[in-house]
């Protein structure tokens, strides 16, 4: 009889903590068209694997399992990113978002979907300095740093180099217009000269005016504050083609492997900066991300992994998966103190909060949140050389 009732309590328990268990929904909103349709793959992918990784672990929420939902942010339609986030939302029911990715579109669905819903959102990648004082009621994070600090990279790589004066371009946008505005001041501040600082719209077939006036006002090179697979390299065909200019720097909206498939050779002596580091971390990752079938050092993928793993691991730490419990405990998870968890390590991760242990969540990119939630900062300075970009120093 006793061994009966032993049993019997044993399965009930098992029961309770089956009916525990639920499947987490976190929504995926990535430019997986637009002008960034080509990086934003590899930032999938990132977050996918962190999703798989914590899957294959069972420690989350007492066996919970997570879901991944893609939505299309376009990038730059802030209407349909609003409309694909609210999708999410409403009928998929998602517990948080892994993105956005464009500036814009992020602040649209921040202020449209996720703080009306109370949804938590961690974006690797919107970069725009508007996005630090933006009302968010504690549910937004970025993994990326503000490009207030990319303002004053770009500086020291331009001055370290001796570059004196540019001319600047930027893609018309939040993203454009916040980086060239941090740039600017920063460049000035330091002695340089801007000598044009000129917005271009995407989609055009045609740059030669824009291009025109910004050889007209000169400079050492040109800074393209643009997006690889939009107007950014149309702005630099036009530049090649035109003999306006033969040397650019390209910031991070610019950076990917199309880059080099597009102008090879024609970019050499080309140099430019993205997020990234060279912490254990980066490596561990580049390795996971390899064998997962995907290029690890891509524009942002980091960052996104780290993005999804800090909303997992957060979740782990409040008890809960509902947004209102976890967001607070997003930079606890984030910050020291606390035993470091880098890539692959999220089931450690998990094991260590379920037991009360603190951590501190390096990841992928040397995570450290500061101020409003995001990334202290951390670059990958590129050069390009036979035809394509290398690295040659981190920041």
């Amino acid at each position: 009889m006793k061994k009966l009732l032993m049993a019997t309590a044993a399965t009930a328990l098992m029961c309770a903590g089956a009916a525990s268990a639920e499947t987490i929904k976190i929504g995926v909103i990535l430019g997986f068209t637009g002008p960034l349709e080509s990086i934003t793959p590899a930032m999938g992918a990132g977050a996918e694997l962190a999703m798989k990784e914590v899957n294959d672990s069972g420690m989350l929420l007492d066996g919970s399992t997570v879901e991944s939902i893609r939505g299309d942010s376009t990038c730059v339609d802030a209407a349909a990113a609003t409309a694909a986030a609210t999708r999410l939302v409403t009928s998929d029911k998602i517990n948080a978002i892994m993105g956005a990715d464009c500036s814009g579109v992020t602040g649209a669905i921040l202020a449209n979907v996720a703080v009306p819903n109370g949804i938590v959102m961690v974006s690797p990648s919107a970069t725009s300095p508007g996005l630090s004082t933006a009302e968010d009621n504690g549910l937004f994070f970025r993994t990326a740093p503000s490009d207030a600090r990319q303002g004053v990279v770009m500086t020291d790589i331009l001055t370290e180099r001796g570059v004196k004066t540019v001319a600047l371009t930027y893609t018309n946008n939040d993203y454009g217009k916040g980086l060239a505005d941090a740039f600017q001041a920063a460049f000035e501040s330091a002695g340089g000269t801007v000598t044009i600082s000129a917005a271009h719209e995407d989609g055009k077939a045609d740059y030669s005016a824009e291009v025109g006036a910004l050889a007209s006002a000169g400079g050492d090179l040109l800074v393209v504050a643009g997006y690889v697979d939009q107007g950014g390299s149309g702005i630099i065909r036009s530049a090649l083609d035109s003999g306006a200019f033969d040397k650019f720097y390209v910031p991070d909206g610019m950076v990917g492997e199309k880059l080099n498939e597009k102008f090879g050779a024609e970019m050499n002596g080309s140099f430019g900066a993205l997020p990234g580091t060279d912490s254990p971390g980066a490596g561990t990752f580049g390795a996971l991300a390899t064998a997962a079938g995907f290029d690890g050092t891509s524009a942002f993928a980091p960052e996104s992994y780290d993005a999804a793993a800090l909303i997992m691991l957060a979740m782990q730490a409040a008890k809960s998966s509902k947004s209102a419990d976890f967001a607070g405990k997003v930079m606890d998870v984030a910050n020291a103190p606390g035993e470091k968890i880098f890539p692959g390590e999220l089931a450690k991760g998990l094991e260590l909060i379920a037991a009360g242990t603190d951590i501190d969540y390096v990841g992928a990119s040397a995570v450290e949140l500061i101020g409003p939630g995001e990334s202290a900062g951390n670059y990958r300075e590129i050069e390009f050389k036979d035809g394509k970009y290398e690295t040659v120093k981190f920041r």
